[in-house]
């Protein structure tokens, strides 16, 4: 099932962080939408916010809003995707959910269009996006997976306040400047009772590193790093590829990071491997990927690409992307247009 050629767009989340991305996105890449439409809880019903060189009213989501759409891009909390996105399949929609929701679903496509485009022809009314750290490791795995055969990666990631939301960034905003203002007690290695109480995050995160994304499940894995295994075997259609993830939250406000060390069944060509990473879609060699970088922009970089010196089927690299874009927004995006006729 595809797009007609001009659909009618709904973006639901449209006023989180994501959801404002998405409507950037939209308008910077020229989807050839007849009408976008902003959707929202009903408290942000009534606002206008920003499309293209004009601005959108935001409606409610409630019953009906969602007839008459063609493509529903759905950034909410899994529950509210688990109460909406049938309805609006039901009502003649596509949607594309960034939620965790249906991503383990076996009937909904796990879709990174660099990696499996082809997946999209599976889909019966949902596409699923994959989690933000995910997309930011699949992206250069890919390309090397198709030459070598991947069989283990090792993943340590480095991300951002905004995967938390638009609270993360804030907390980390106003927790950074407590602690600047109490900079004494900094310089001296002490924060006593200075640190900030924490809300959205499980210890402060000013000035800190906190490995801990999501609940820590039985096997001592967290949710976060769960996902990153059963999305990469998803989507690489590799149901027994060994992933071993720590996910970090670092104190930025914008950029996911990973340390990635990829086992292959092949040995791998240095030279050829580099060759690889310079051509494929959505990577961009670089010296010094970092969260700066890839703020605002669209590639995963990649960089600090190393031999194993004990082992010639090993890698290993760094990557860091935009989670609010390349891994959320942007690739959703990428999918709906990768649904549009012809």
């Amino acid at each position: 099932m595809k797009l007609p050629s001009a659909p009618i767009v709904a973006v639901v989340g449209a006023t989180g962080a994501v959801g404002r991305v998405m409507l950037d996105i939209l308008a910077q890449r020229h989807y050839p939408a007849s009408e976008v439409i902003a959707i929202a809880s009903a408290r942000s019903a009534g606002k206008k916010i920003p499309y293209g060189n004009g601005s959108l009213t935001v409606r409610a989501l409630e019953p009906g809003v969602l007839n008459g759409i063609d493509l529903v891009l759905l950034d909410t909390p899994d529950d509210v995707a688990r109460e909406w996105a049938r309805p609006a399949v039901e009502a003649g929609a596509i949607v594309v959910d960034n939620s965790a929701a249906w991503r383990s679903d076996p009937d909904v496509p796990l879709v990174i269009p660099e990696a499996n485009p082809e997946a999209v022809d599976r889909h019966k009314g949902i596409i699923a996006n994959p989690n933000c750290a995910t997309i930011g490791v699949v992206v250069p795995i890919a390309p090397l997976h198709k030459v070598y055969g991947l069989e283990r990666l090792v993943v340590s990631t480095y991300q951002s306040t905004s995967g938390a939301g638009r609270g993360g960034v804030e907390e980390l905003a106003e927790q950074s400047q407590k602690l600047v203002d109490e900079m004494d007690a900094l310089s001296e290695g002490s924060l006593g009772g200075v640190a900030p109480k924490p809300e959205v995050f499980a210890a402060s995160i000013a000035f800190n590193i906190l490995p801990q994304i999501g609940g820590i499940k039985e096997d001592g894995f967290t949710s976060e790093e769960q996902k990153m295994l059963r999305e990469t075997r998803k989507i690489l259609s590799l149901p027994d590829v060994e992933v071993i993830t720590t996910c970090v939250r670092v104190p930025t406000a914008v950029g996911h990071g990973a340390a990635v060390h990829a086992r292959f069944s092949e040995p791998v060509d240095f030279e050829e491997v580099q060759g690889i990473l310079r051509h494929a879609p959505g990577v961009k060699v670089t010296d010094l990927p970092n969260a700066h970088q890839s703020a605002g922009t669209d590639p995963c970089y990649v960089g600090r690409v190393r031999r194993d010196p004990f082992d010639p089927n090993a890698l290993s690299f760094f990557t860091v992307s935009d989670n609010l874009r390349k891994g959320a927004a942007l690739n959703a995006v990428q999918i709906a247009e990768i649904l549009l006729p012809g």
